[in-house]
């Protein structure tokens, strides 16, 4: 196998959901691979804030640092996000919810059941969603926003949002250019969207 096709054989695993690989074992309802924190070697959690089910929204941001489009660079980035939350910014653990690679795949943060800390004031009613990049200037790639997508339905199919939840751009809630301009522009034409 050539080192480009490792990473496709990666997430092709991912996408059968093996065990061990890219899905939840635990979570029979879920809609799509999402990789564990066991699988990005996160750090252990301090956090014990849990979010009361189903929460009502979904706000989009991105981390407007690098982006990533293998399984190992989007590893290396969500632990970069991960050590930058809770050792520079003191946070319990990495500030979303979930993180999207690049490379089509979604990275568990603080998953379904703890309140992040992306969105001031917003987080206890909020699922945070962060595309690993800058959108400013680029669009993320299909797979990616097919990812989000999946993640979003996987969502209400596990009664984490309601069946009529809202989708918002970090924007939407505080000043911040996050998601970016060109995320930001797709997110708007999801059906759920609402400024």
């Amino acid at each position: 196998m050539t080192r480009r096709g490792a990473p496709v054989a990666w997430a092709l695993l991912a996408l059968l959901a093996l065990p061990g690989l890219g899905a939840e074992e635990d979570d029979e309802t879920c809609c799509g691979p999402i990789v564990p924190r066991r699988e990005w070697n996160a750090l252990a959690s301090d956090c014990t804030e849990e979010l009361k089910l189903p929460v009502r929204y979904v706000v989009v941001s991105h981390t407007a640092g690098s982006h990533c489009d293998t399984a190992a660079s989007c590893r290396q980035q969500v632990q970069n996000v991960q050590y930058y939350h809770k050792q520079k910014l003191d946070y319990c653990d990495v500030a979303y919810n979930f993180l999207i690679g690049e490379d089509g795949l979604v990275y568990e943060g603080r998953g379904w059941n703890y309140t992040g800390a992306h969105t001031s004031r917003w987080n206890p009613y909020t699922i945070g969603i962060s595309f690993m990049g800058n959108y400013m200037e680029r669009a993320p790639p299909p797979r990616a926003i097919r990812a989000a997508k999946s993640l979003i339905g996987c969502g209400v199919a596990r009664g984490a949002l309601l069946p009529k939840y809202k989708v918002k751009g970090h924007r939407d809630l505080q000043r911040t250019l996050s998601p970016g301009d060109q995320l930001y522009e797709i997110i708007q034409k999801w059906p759920h969207y609402k400024s």
